[in-house]
């Protein structure tokens, strides 16, 4: 008996030639690094989509390359329907740009810098405002040419003391990094809200259930700003979100806000001092008078500047540092050595902020809000009873600095309370207004011929951070499972022994060809590898359609076709006629 020969696709003019894995640069391992925490680190280095080269920096393989070419195209389009221009600004930039924004020595983490040989002080971009607002200054001259989106894909550097997850916090990242320039308040608001439906569309499309949540400018600076955020148990950020079905508030933890008991109706009663030897804690303290540790004012000491300061909190929440910061104006504060604390002529555990001049105290208010609150004697083994606000003690830096945890009620709606989640940051917008446009200039005429500050937005979204929080998302214990939109390809044909066999060959080649003409990227398998190996890289890399040509899929009738996410054994065989047809209904499901 004759061999059976396979019914082979009709060829049309002006094919499109597959890639060919023989030809490509596929290089996958069986272990991932040691150092590899999380499962995108660990399957985009197996997948030879990324290579280390040192903490924090990363080569992009092929693969990888793909990938984001992919994510850089839905970017670019989302970008240009919301107005958006195309512009590259350097990477290298003079440090005198930053020194008049007034950001060259408080940016965190701190600039890269070196001497060129001319010995000018130049510097690795970790973001672009400066470089951005110096476009403005010479572009910008009236309202007319406003509203103005400019934005980039470029490279950044940040020198981060603690580079972990792959590609989730590195070194040097390319980020899509946008500007918006806008004549009012009612402008920016137009730009910001254009951009959020930007970012919503982008994550959609690479296969990202992102959450909008409330967020801390950082560095950046700004009025508000929002984080787009992917939940997973790998994040590092803290989420706090709403558990009432009507709410939709969500916040990360430096700016979450909730809803403070307090007891302002009772009256004050006269302050006690009494022994309280051995007792250095809070909790030992509250246990000791049999309270709960909300009767209670705790003073922590952080040292901002060259300053010790008393920061007064009620006894059962904790300090958030980032709203400390915010509220002294930007400046950094850590926690004050055990030195510090004894030169200011503080006893450990027993400190308070009575006596203390206002200037060196930063309150919450719950603890300005609660009254008879047990505190600090300032003395060694005493401590008081009763002291309130306004009366034993004052702060000049008053407001919410309290840290919101998992079941504080929340700050939005009557019923609703706060559920902590991880989550991996995947973009961040801001407004910036005019923090950058006075440091730096930027200047229009408005319609009445009077000088005015432009009005800034800027909004970021990393790339490769993008890829990894997608396999964050998109993974099983095969490989990733990426969606169709981001997969390096979207289907691959596996050709079993095709070197040996013309009817798997021309099968094969006739396919690829007629799915690359189909506009389906796709990606023929022509390696002289076993089967096994081949179905092992394809699950591995997260090709979201397999197709199998064998000797057995030609003598059953034709190909076998199996979706990524189905079971390892789940496939169908169909004939060749048949198969562009499945093929696009399995990419489609």
């Amino acid at each position: 008996m004759g061999r059976i020969k396979p019914v082979v696709p009709q060829f049309v003019e002006n094919q499109k030639s597959p890639m060919r894995a023989s030809q490509f640069y596929i290089k996958t391992t069986r272990e991932a690094p040691v150092d590899a925490e999380t499962i995108s680190h660990q399957y985009l280095a197996r997948a030879s989509f990324i290579q280390q080269i040192a903490a924090g920096i990363f080569s992009i393989m092929p693969l990888g390359q793909r990938s984001l070419e992919k994510i850089r195209k839905i970017i670019r389009e989302e970008m240009n329907d919301a107005g958006g221009l195309e512009v590259t600004m350097p990477v290298v930039q003079p440090r005198s740009i930053w020194q008049e924004s007034g950001r060259a020595d408080t940016y965190i983490p701190p600039l890269a810098q070196f001497l060129d040989r001319r010995e000018r002080e130049m510097v690795l971009a970790p973001t672009h405002e400066e470089t951005v607002s110096m476009m403005g200054r010479y572009g910008i001259t009236s309202y007319r040419d406003m509203p103005l989106i400019l934005y980039q894909i470029q490279t950044k550097f940040r020198d981060e003391t603690r580079s972990r997850g792959g590609l989730l916090r590195v070194r040097e990242f390319e980020m899509k990094d946008a500007y918006s320039f806008d004549v009012d308040d009612e402008g920016l608001d137009a730009s910001y809200e254009a951009m959020a439906q930007a970012y919503h569309n982008i994550f959609s499309r690479c296969g990202l259930n992102a959450v909008m949540v409330e967020a801390d400018s950082g560095s950046i600076g700004g009025k508000d700003s929002a984080e787009f955020v992917l939940l997973a148990d790998s994040g590092e950020d803290t989420i706090l979100i709403c558990n009432s079905g009507d709410c939709e508030y969500a916040a990360n933890l430096e700016k979450a806000e909730f809803i403070k008991n307090h007891n302002p109706s009772e009256e004050f009663d006269e302050v006690e001092k009494f022994a309280t030897p051995g007792i250095k804690t809070i909790e030992t303290l509250a246990e000791a008078e049999g309270v709960l540790t909300s009767k209670t004012a705790k003073a922590v000491f952080y040292t901002i500047g060259d300053k010790v300061y008393v920061v007064v909190i009620r006894g059962d929440y904790e300090v958030n540092e980032t709203k400390v910061r915010n509220m002294m104006g930007g400046s950094e504060p850590r926690l004050s050595s055990p030195e510090e604390v004894a030169a200011a002529g503080f006893p450990a555990g027993s400190a308070s902020a009575v006596g203390v001049p206002s200037e060196f105290v930063i309150a919450d208010d719950s603890a300005i809000e609660n009254v008879n609150l047990l505190a600090g004697a300032n003395e060694d083994g005493y401590h008081l009873r009763n002291v309130n606000y306004g009366r034993d003690w004052n702060a000049d830096h008053v407001g919410d600095i309290a840290s919101a945890v998992e079941g504080h009620k929340c700050s939005r709606c009557t019923d609703g309370h706060l559920k902590q989640n991880r989550g991996i940051e995947v973009g961040h917008i801001f407004k910036l207004r005019n923090i950058y446009s006075d440091a730096m200039n930027v200047k229009f005429n408005d319609a009445n011929g009077n000088l005015q500050s432009v009005l800034m937005g800027c909004y970021g979204i990393g790339t490769g951070r993008l890829l990894a929080a997608a396999v964050e998302a998109n993974h099983d214990d095969r490989g990733m499972t990426l969606p169709r939109s981001i997969a390096p390809f979207e289907v691959v044909i596996v050709a079993v022994n095709m070197h040996n066999n013309e009817d798997v060959r021309d099968l094969a080649e006739a396919l690829a060809e007629q799915l690359e003409n189909a506009g389906i990227d796709t990606l023929l398998d022509d390696r002289d590898e076993a089967p096994g190996a081949k179905f092992a890289d394809a699950d591995l890399i997260g090709m979201p359609v397999r197709v199998v040509v064998s000797p057995r899929s030609i003598q059953n009738g034709g190909v076998e076709v199996k979706h990524r996410l189905t079971d390892p054994k789940d496939s169908t065989i169909h004939t060749a006629d048949q198969a562009l047809a499945v093929i696009q209904a399995a990419l489609e499901s």
